[in-house]
């Protein structure tokens, strides 16, 4: 079973998602963050208005701060202390099963 797949419940027509995933929902909230992760591109630095621009496109509930706090907390993304730089990590294999 695909990703999208699995996070239909989640995305409207156009595959941009509707609403976040229940407390309980942890898998589909990983699968979630790893599908707006793609979105970025590695060795590439973005502004905070950037990456809210990439993650207004694939939601509908205009709450990109979610997100960039989401997608830092899980390790997707790092960003400068004060939050005016963000850049993509590149989880491997080995962190993944740590």
């Amino acid at each position: 079973m695909n990703r999208q797949h699995k996070l239909s419940g989640y995305t409207d027509e156009e595959g941009r998602f509707t609403r976040l995933p229940g407390r309980r929902q942890k898998k589909k909230l990983d699968l979630m963050l790893e599908e707006l992760a793609e979105k970025f591109v590695t060795d590439r630095n973005y502004t905070e208005m950037e990456v809210n621009e990439i993650l207004n496109a694939f939601h509908t509930f205009g709450d990109p701060a979610t997100f960039r706090r989401l997608l830092f907390g899980c390790g997707f993304l790092d960003r400068t202390k004060d939050g005016k730089k963000y850049w993509k990590i590149e989880k491997s294999l080995i962190q993944e099963e740590s």
